[in-house]
């Protein structure tokens, strides 16, 4: 696909789209202008490849090529707004590295896992299902049911190394060819506290016990890409799970209580302490690594500003997934998305949330606009 035709693209859905931020009534004409700058700037930036880790948020076919394709993402709804077809992501179309990829004027990412694809604008190792800490590691604290992978973030980093192997010659090589590169490690770690909500671990062991392995995870993860050439990287933290409608129906008791938007405080609460110690720790990493550009993903506050404004930017429903069926928020646990006979809503692009847990294409959108303006400043590419 040509530059030309990617941008255009991706600017009929911020500018020309029925639910455009430009066209949102809170932003004013500063902020608009703004905006707009920003997503062109990014092209300045001149990345010539961007390489994607993590799970499910970012994964574009990995655990189907995986798993043979017994996976949800590979049977329709998936992709059906936007590809017309399941590609392994977990959405109705588009992602967030998608949208980034797109505003960096390059392809959409191939899967580490499809060894017939073309790499020339990066690779995406993510995973879905996939957790930040190795599963053994896991299992020695008791975490290890339904984890469907064993693909954590130092396996995905693994595989970088055995891309590098083919993709170029020796430190001094790596470092000139990646050095225009831009990484995204992440977002990760959000399945080790799925699973360990799951496995009954309390929100204080959590604190205690399990994000101190995951941050720790993350930043040798993140250490690792550094030594092999990454300069410049984007390192997300956690969503507020306690507006995800998977969330709301699993763990809402008639003791819990809520925030100010209507979601589960306490489980804010820990994705909030996740990400204090992710910031903390890339700043000691930031510190000890000058000549790199570690930039904190904040996707809390970004998914925190487009469910504030939800109504301005035309959605209808923040809190029930779109396909589903079953409770208040029409997630069940008999059929899930993809299964027959379950539901999709008629317009997608109303809801926030897809499947229970993931965003619709409409919602990564604004997701990857608010992240990309955020992260510009930082990233010096005027």
């Amino acid at each position: 696909m040509a530059d030309t035709q990617k941008l255009t693209i991706f600017y009929m859905f911020i500018i020309v789209g029925s639910f455009s931020i430009s066209n949102a009534t809170f932003i004013s004409e500063h902020a608009r202008m703004y905006v707009d700058a920003s997503l062109f700037m990014f092209r300045n930036c001149r990345f010539e490849k961007i390489y994607q880790f993590g799970d499910s948020m970012s994964d574009t076919g990995n655990i189907v090529i995986e798993n043979k394709k017994k996976e949800a993402s590979n049977r329709l709804p998936y992709g059906e707004t936007f590809f017309g077809r399941p590609t392994g992501r977990n959405s109705n179309g588009l992602l967030m590295i998608d949208y980034i990829a797109w505003a960096a004027g390059l392809n959409l990412l191939n899967p580490f896992n499809d060894k017939t694809a073309n790499f020339d604008d990066g690779v995406n190792f993510a995973v879905a299902g996939s957790t930040a800490t190795a599963v053994e590691k896991l299992a020695a604290q008791h975490i290890n049911g339904n984890i469907t992978t064993s693909s954590s973030l130092g396996v995905q980093v693994d595989w970088m190394e055995e891309y590098l192997v083919k993709f170029c010659k020796g430190d001094e090589d790596c470092g000139d060819k990646l050095k225009n590169s831009l990484f995204i490690v992440g977002e990760t770690g959000g399945n080790d506290y799925n699973f360990a909500l799951m496995a009954r671990k309390t929100i204080d062991k959590i604190k205690a016990d399990v994000v101190p392995e995951v941050v720790e995870t993350i930043i040798n993860g993140t250490k690792r890409l550094i030594n092999r050439g990454a300069r410049k990287l984007m390192v997300p933290g956690n969503f507020p799970v306690g507006c995800l409608p998977i969330y709301l129906t699993l763990f809402q008791t008639k003791n819990s209580t809520f925030d100010e938007n209507g979601c589960l405080k306490e489980y804010n609460e820990l994705s909030m302490y996740h990400n204090m110690k992710l910031k903390e720790a890339l700043d000691i990493l930031q510190d000890e690594a000058p000549y790199t550009t570690i930039i904190y993903g904040d996707y809390y506050n970004a998914y925190e500003w487009v469910y504030t404004h939800a109504a301005e930017l035309g959605f209808k429903s923040k809190q029930k997934a779109c396909c589903g069926i079953g409770g208040k928020y029409n997630v069940g646990f008999g059929k899930l998305c993809g299964d027959p006979g379950v539901p999709v809503c008629p317009n997608p692009n109303n809801h926030l949330n897809w499947d229970g847990v993931h965003p619709t294409q409409q919602t990564n959108m604004f997701l990857a606009t608010w992240l990309i303006t955020n992260m510009l400043p930082k990233l010096d590419c005027y």
